[in-house]
This record gives structure tokens, C-alpha cells and sequence, in this order.
């Protein structure tokens, strides 16, 4: 899966969209206002976005766009092959500059990396997005929505230090006076 800027700003898009549909939709002007995305940007964007069946979109004043299912039921895997999908609905392949020849070595390595990037992608929901962001208090209104409960974030755990053995210098100085006394 190719991932360009494109893929990110859908994702924020996204991001937005979930975190405040629930008031109804959500018109791109704000969105792009909010997160200085071009009016035009968006569009296209979304057009992509309504294409693959993430949004649904409502004309109309008060109209804009609205998730077509949960938050919880669309990965980042979803927005990101939507969004870099041309036009015509085919994906951007990825053009590898090197010759059959020069990449032989190294085509599976690319390839297995490329299927870890796919299935960590697809392993992370919208919600999760939406959640991450309320925690961190990013949302730019703080806006929570009753379709996204927030989670705290994982708490990462400190390795437990070891401290050094009292016969080995822990520092530079502590080896060159070491170094001193033994010589």
C-alpha cells in the first residue's frame, strides 16, 4: 500500500468528522478551517472517501458529512487505500525505481515490512484515532462525542534501572581514576 500526505489528511479529516458528527454532519469549510486543509483538498478527498462508503454526505444548509458506519468498524487501513485511489478507482501502485536485479536481494525484506505497515493500519480503528486525540487534548474545541468514548492511552512502563556493581566505573571519570590506582 503506497501512503502519501494524502493518506494523513484524510485521516485528520476523518478524525474530525468522527469527533463531531454527533452534533450532525460536518461541513468541510470547518474542517479545513480547523486544520488548514484547502477547500479544494478536501473535496476530492472526500469524493474518494463517499467512493469506498466511509461517508455519507447531506446537502443542504447544515449539511456536510457524516460517517457511514461506527468509528469503531473503520481502520486507518480503510481511509488510507480510499484515499489513495485515483478517479478511475484503481490503486496507486508503488514504482520501484531499481531493476528486477538490484532489488532481488532485498524485495522480500520491502515486501514484509510493507505487510506489517498494512496489518498495523488495519489494527487501529477511527475510534482509536478520535480517542488518542481527546486524550491528548488535541481535539481543537475538545468536543467528545457520546459515539466515541475516550480511553486513556497505555501507560508505558519504565524499564527498572540496574544500578552499577560497586567494583565497575559507571562513568568516565570513575574509569580513569580506576585506571590510576591499578597501574
Amino acid at each position: 500500500m503506497r501512503l502519501t500526505t494524502r493518506s494523513r489528511y484524510a485521516l485528520v479529516a476523518m478524525a474530525d468528522v468522527a469527533a463531531r458528527c454527533s452534533h450532525g454532519p460536518v461541513a468541510l469549510s470547518t474542517i479545513g478551517e480547523r486544520h488548514g486543509i484547502s477547500l479544494s483538498y478536501l473535496e476530492m478527498l472526500f469524493s474518494a472517501l463517499r467512493r469506498a462508503g466511509l461517508v455519507v454526505s447531506t446537502r443542504g444548509p447544515g449539511g456536510g458529512y457524516s460517517l457511514a458506519r461506527s468509528a469503531r468498524d473503520i481502520t486507518v487501513a480503510d481511509i488510507a487505500l480510499a484515499s489513495e485511489q485515483g478517479k478511475n478507482g484503481q490503486l496507486a501502485t508503488d514504482q520501484d525505481a531499481m531493476t528486477a536485479q538490484q532489488g532481488a536481494m532485498t524485495h522480500a525484506l520491502w515486501q514484509a515490512f510493507s505487510q506489517a505497515v498494512v496489518d498495523h493500519l488495519k489494527s487501529v480503528s477511527l475510534a482509536d484515532v478520535v480517542a488518542g486525540q481527546v486524550a491528548a487534548g488535541t481535539l481543537a474545541d475538545g468536543t467528545q462525542t457520546s459515539a466515541v468514548t475516550p480511553q486513556p492511552p497505555p501507560q508505558p512502563t519504565q524499564p527498572k534501572r540496574q544500578l552499577p556493581r560497586d567494583d565497575v566505573p559507571n562513568s568516565v571519570f570513575a574509569l580513569g581514576a580506576a585506571a590510576r590506582t591499578r597501574y
